[in-house]
């Protein structure tokens, strides 16, 4: 038996102000954190639009599983474990692909509908009468625990019971619903692969970074300041226009009276967003043709509160983060205790101006990429904090900015926009998915 368990072991790592080293060290955490904390919440898999035509699949994981979304003959889009039920060997390795009316293992032939259902067996009569049919090899492909598709993006629950859907996400759903309707025609299209990259670091320190709005003026002095300084020795007007790139990149050196004002958001289960009033993406340009795209789909009231919510990020529990205002999600994969794996897809807003996938892409080149001019920082502060913990003269890491006793997270709160309440309210439903169900 490990250290940490027993569900006490686990809950003693975090304290109201404080949390302990191991959570982001820890080997064992980390295989704790697989085995129950990606099992019993819901996490973020794919979007409807990765596979559009039946026998579309796109192969993924679910913490450390190995899964596919699939679209099945019927439309609906399934996810299945990435499992031959016969040896275990992997059905898929392409990421994306189309596989047709069924899946059929590369080692024994075996095959299945895509819905996962056992079609067929290679020299079937070898089985008669042993009994196949009474196993769970016998039945097929084995389906995850549940599935929802919200308004195209697709999310799974691994555990056969628990938590719903609804019940998870609560309200916070209203940051999906603003991206969402964004697009005259209420849909959204992932355009082209995601850029990825390898963080040294645990994957909480990546969810934590989106809602820390403390250190962009520090982190980012060395990139985005200078870039706002070159731009100002230019010498123009203060109302000059700014190309997109400036537009993008001067807010990310705000005054911390920017970020205090702009609020921060919690939902119950380790959800929320800053940017409640405001936030850098408000003041971006306008699209010729776009608001009057939304006005002739929506009427002029809805495109307006459409446009009024310019959202910073928004962190859907456990690992991934959304940008409305920019069409943007990033997913935090986690690989071991010390090294994360970034997607950071962006997506097409269906009949809008094609301006405005242009400013998207160019967000993401130059905040997300591997050769950004900003994550560089991000990626130098998270790989030090993964080494600092080594450090042995302190054991905790403080959350407790803008602390209050008695803090309810199971009620959504408007905060502060410096607060450290979402980092200390995704702790509590780390707790609470680590230790939900059945004891260890």
């Amino acid at each position: 038996m490990g250290q940490y368990d027993t569900p006490e072991a686990i809950a003693a790592l975090v304290q109201p102000r404080q949390v302990h080293r191991d959570v982001y060290t820890s080997p064992e955490v980390f295989r704790l954190e697989m085995k129950h904390l990606f099992a019993n919440a819901w996490v973020f898999v794919g979007h409807e639009s990765q596979t559009p035509k039946p026998g579309d699949y796109f192969a993924t994981s679910i913490g450390d599983q190995p899964v596919i979304q699939v679209r099945h003959s019927d439309g609906e889009v399934k996810v299945l474990y990435n499992r031959c039920p016969h040896k275990g060997t992997k059905i898929v390795i392409d990421r994306q692909g189309n596989t047709g009316k069924f899946f059929r293992c590369p080692y024994h032939a075996w095959s299945f509908k895509t819905d996962g259902c056992l079609l067929a067996i290679p020299l079937k009569k070898g089985y008669e009468g042993t009994g196949l049919e009474e196993t769970p090899s016998g039945h097929g492909m084995k389906a995850v625990g549940a599935v929802r598709n919200y308004r195209g993006f697709v999310f799974a629950r691994l555990a056969e019971t628990g938590i719903g859907f609804d019940e998870f996400f609560g309200d916070s759903l209203s940051s999906l619903d603003n991206m969402v309707d964004r697009s005259p025609a209420g849909r959204l299209e992932v355009a082209g692969p995601p850029l990825r990259y390898l963080h040294h670091c645990n994957w909480k320190m990546l969810v934590e970074n989106q809602t820390d709005t403390c250190h962009p003026m520090v982190a980012h002095e060395s990139s985005a300041g200078t870039a706002v300084k070159l731009w100002k020795e230019l010498g123009l007007p203060e109302d000059a226009p700014k190309p997109p790139a400036m537009e993008i990149i001067a807010p990310f050196m705000s005054p911390y009276e920017f970020f205090e004002n702009m609020g921060i958001r919690t939902w119950p289960n380790g959800h929320g967003h800053t940017g409640v009033h405001h936030s850098i993406h408000s003041d971006y340009s306008a699209i010729p043709g776009y608001y009057e795209a939304l006005c002739a789909s929506y009427g002029e009231e809805k495109a307006r509160a459409v446009l009024a919510e310019n959202r910073h990020n928004t962190v859907y529990f456990p690992n991934i983060m959304i940008k409305g205002p920019i069409q943007q999600l990033r997913i935090f994969i986690p690989l071991a205790a010390n090294r994360t794996l970034v997607e950071s897809y962006i997506y097409r807003l269906v009949d809008a101006p094609d301006e405005l996938l242009a400013r998207t892409a160019m967000y993401n080149r130059m905040i997300n990429a591997p050769t950004s001019i900003v994550g560089h920082d991000d990626l130098e502060m998270y790989e030090r904090a993964q080494e600092g913990l080594e450090a042995d003269g302190i054991e905790w890491v403080n959350v407790q900015r803008l602390y209050e006793e008695d803090e309810d997270f199971d009620a959504e709160a408007v905060e502060n926009g410096t607060t450290e309440r979402q980092m200390r309210n995704q702790f509590h439903a780390w707790v609470k998915f680590m230790t939900m169900g059945a004891g260890r």
